[in-house]
């Protein structure tokens, strides 16, 4: 360690539980304020079923579906699942302050201020996958399956646990997976990444993208190409925020 050299391993073992007690707190707070309000929660998760949502508006389109409940207890989990999922989404900036005051100390002073970089941008970051994945993605996915029938004697009715999944698919885990360029960021200034290594990667990193986009995505392939365009700009953004390789060959020109 730079400057905790003299702690022990339960020393900072007991920082860390520190740091998740606090973490997990914080997420629990906020969960059972969205618990206490249920009707103002999912006006907002189920927006983007109803007709007025923005993106039909913008596009002039005519959508809408009705959830249906199937099973006796499904309304109580949904919500609580819910809540949860919505409070990791709100406590998230409070969640990376106490990982950056966990790791700070470990950290030599020439890594501090870009690792303190990537964990600025992080919080933009998430929040904007989660932007995309709820304004983009998710309503671009429910049009599509929701529009799509093998009969007309065939009428699609979903049953909110059903909605619920792909909310959160499309939601939280794009919001976390928007966080690449930190990672590569905080890599970079550890000299473990460099801009060549990832430009040399670019087949790769598309092959696992449109992998990633299809677990993710009901795997349709216009929904996990909506997805993928974004996901691999920003690969190429995090090429551009490592640092640039001392060699002569990173004047290259790219792959």
């Amino acid at each position: 360690m730079a400057q905790d050299g003299e702690m022990s391993f339960w020393d900072h073992l007991d920082v860390l539980r520190g740091t998740l007690f606090r973490s997990m707190g914080a997420i629990v707070l906020v969960s059972v304020v969205f618990l206490a309000i249920p009707e103002q929660l999912f006006k907002v998760v189920l927006w983007p079923t109803t007709p007025d949502f923005v993106l039909y508006k913008w596009l002039g389109l005519k959508f809408s579906m009705t959830l249906i409940n199937i099973e006796v207890s499904a309304q109580f989990f949904v919500h609580l699942k819910v809540s949860v999922i919505v409070g990791a989404i709100i406590a998230f900036p409070y969640v990376i302050y106490e990982i950056w005051k966990f790791i700070a100390p470990a950290l030599y002073d020439n890594e501090k201020k870009a690792v303190r970089k990537a964990f600025g941008m992080s919080t933009f970051l998430f929040y904007l996958g989660v932007a995309v994945g709820y304004f983009v993605v998710l309503p671009v996915c429910l049009m599509f399956f929701m529009n799509y029938s093998v009969s007309d004697t065939v009428q699609n009715t979903i049953s909110l646990s059903s909605y619920i999944s792909l909310f959160t698919s499309m939601v939280f885990l794009i919001g976390l997976l928007f966080e690449f360029p930190t990672v590569v960021l905080v890599l970079s200034s550890m000299g473990i990444l460099t801009r060549k290594q990832l430009r040399g990667y670019r087949k790769i990193a598309f092959i696992v993208i449109l992998i990633l986009a299809a677990l993710i995505t009901p795997s349709d392939p216009f929904s996990m190409f909506v997805l993928a365009i974004p996901l691999y700009g920003l690969y190429e953004f995090s090429i551009l925020m490592c640092k640039p390789d001392t060699s002569s060959e990173e004047d290259d020109s790219d792959q």
